[in-house]
C-alpha cells in the first residue's frame, strides 16, 4: 500500500487535512479517472498528481460564480472541491450543470462560537457560506447529486487555552463528502 506523503508548505493543520482527504478518496477514485479540481493549482491538486491522480485545476482568471462552462466538460469523470464553495456567492448552477458522474467535495462547517471568515485584504478570500452538514447536503441533492458517503472532522489545532480552541477540540471544522450524479 503507497504510503501518503503531505508535505507542504502550509504546516501541520493543512498536512492533516490533505491527508484525510487523499485517505478519503482513494476507494472513490480511480487514478485513471480524469479530476477537474475547482480551484487553481495548490498544495492539494499537487499532491494528488504525486499520488498518480490526473488532475487539471481551473484557472485562477476563472470566476467560478459567472463562468463554470468548464464543469460542463465531458472528458472529466470526476470533480473535486476542496475548501473551494464556500467562497462561491452561488455553487448551485456550477453543481447542477457539471457533467461529471462523481463529485468529492470539502467545506468548512459553520461554527456557532465563530463569525464566517472574510479577509478584509483580499477580496477573493471570503466565506459567502459556511455550511451546516444538512444546508450542503440539500444543495447537493437539489443540484442532482446523490450523496454516498461523507465525514466530519475535527480540526487537528495546536492551539492554546482557552474557551474557542477547547470547543474546536469536540467541534467538527470540516464536512466532506462523496457524491454521484442522479
Amino acid at each position: 500500500m503507497k504510503k501518503i506523503a503531505t508535505e507542504s508548505i502550509y504546516g501541520d493543520v493543512h498536512n492533516w487535512r490533505f491527508k484525510k482527504t487523499l485517505e478519503f478518496m482513494k476507494d472513490k477514485v480511480d487514478v485513471s479517472e480524469q479530476i477537474l479540481d475547482l480551484g487553481p493549482t495548490n498544495p492539494l491538486s499537487e499532491l494528488m498528481i504525486k499520488h498518480d491522480y490526473q488532475v487539471e485545476n481551473t484557472s485562477l482568471k476563472i470566476d467560478l460564480d459567472l463562468d463554470f462552462e468548464i464543469v460542463k466538460n465531458e472528458s472529466f469523470k470526476v470533480i473535486t472541491a476542496f475548501e473551494i464553495l464556500e467562497h462561491l456567492v452561488s455553487p448551485f448552477p456550477l453543481l447542477q450543470q457539471a457533467k461529471a458522474k462523481k463529485l468529492v467535495a470539502s467545506v468548512p462547517l459553520r461554527l456557532w462560537f465563530a463569525d464566517a471568515y472574510w479577509s478584509e485584504s483580499d477580496p477573493f478570500d471570503r466565506h459567502y457560506h459556511e455550511f451546516e452538514p444538512r444546508q450542503f447536503d440539500m444543495l447537493l441533492e437539489k443540484a442532482g447529486w446523490e450523496i454516498k458517503v461523507s465525514e466530519k472532522w475535527i480540526s487537528e489545532t495546536k492551539e492554546g487555552i482557552g474557551f474557542r480552541p477547547l470547543l474546536r477540540k469536540f467541534t467538527p471544522r470540516y464536512y466532506i463528502v462523496y457524491c454521484e450524479k442522479k
